[in-house]
């Protein structure tokens, strides 16, 4: 049956049909398993990974690829990871030159097995791709740290063009959606990194992502949105979740594309810079754009 915002969940809609082609994924797949390298776009099973994949782009996710939190609605392998892979910035930085990319996502799992997070390797990482590959811009998209200031700093110091953070869901969905999280905090990691990158005379973007289709009110996600332009939140992404299996949430609303294209609007009149918003909008999809339209915009 359809309802204002979307339909109900006993079928997917037809506008969320869009296939998985593997030849499509080859060729990349064989360069980063060449390399030993990870990607969010297989570890999280994204459906988008065959259209970035034809395009020669990736998200690169470092730090392994076994998460240390547990939360719902993500597809990450989740238990105790093993040690720290130090040449990882390395052969990512190979990875990128080798895909010629010229905007580059790198994400990881959450590793609060670390005294930093991790956020030693995202540096090293950030370093390592300046090093190797001239004129490219670079998006992290962080955990929260445990909003550990000094691994903040460590990794906006390094200089990325965009740290991302996501919200992911409205705070009441936290305590199903996102065990070990917390909202207030995922918001002070993006206050943070505007504090730490103003004082050091930087320029570092900040982005949010957040999934509709949780069971969250209209007047929640608003509030989201609020909530991320006080925190100086320049970017956000908006789309629909997707439960990947069994052992995840499952869906209980399919958002109408025309809700997401209302919320976008709703999202830029709040003062975001740049929205990607549709159902098969994820963080690091078209992630290059991000940088490319808002830069148009301010030199309007």
């Amino acid at each position: 049956m359809l309802t204002q915002t979307g339909t109900s969940t006993e079928r997917k809609p037809f506008w969320l049909n869009k296939k998985i082609r593997l030849k499509d994924c080859q060729d990349v797949d064989e360069l980063l398993s060449g390399l030993n390298l990870n990607t969010v776009c297989r570890e999280a099973r994204c459906p988008n990974i065959s259209e970035c994949f034809a395009q020669k782009t990736a998200t690169f996710l470092i730090l392994g690829d076994v998460c240390t939190r547990s939360c719902k609605f993500c597809a990450v392998k989740k238990g105790r990871p093993s040690g720290l892979d130090l040449d990882e910035p390395q052969r990512v930085g190979e990875g990128v030159k080798a895909l010629g990319l010229k905007h580059v996502v790198i994400t990881s799992v959450t590793r609060d097995d670390l005294s930093d997070g991790g956020a030693e390797i995202f540096a090293k990482t950030i370093f390592s791709i300046r090093d190797m590959v001239k004129d490219i811009t670079i998006e992290v998209l962080i955990p929260d740290f445990k909003g550990d200031v000094p691994a903040i700093k460590k990794v906006t110091e390094a200089r990325p063009d965009i740290i991302a953070h996501n919200v992911e869901t409205t705070p009441g969905l936290y305590k199903e959606a996102r065990q070990g999280a917390d909202y207030k905090r995922s918001l002070s990691v993006l206050k943070s990194v505007k504090k730490i990158s103003l004082e050091r005379e930087g320029r570092v973007r900040t982005k949010s992502g957040i999934m509709l289709g949780l069971g969250e009110e209209e007047e929640e996600v608003l509030d989201v949105f609020a909530d991320l332009r006080k925190a100086d939140c320049d970017f956000l992404s908006i789309g629909q979740y997707l439960s990947a299996g069994a052992e995840n949430i499952p869906v209980k609303e399919y958002i109408l594309p025309d809700k997401f294209a209302y919320y976008k609007q709703k999202a830029l009149g709040a003062g975001f810079l740049y929205v990607e918003s549709g159902p098969y909008v994820r963080s690091s999809y078209v992630a290059a754009n991000y940088l490319r339209w808002s830069r148009q915009f301010l030199s309007a």
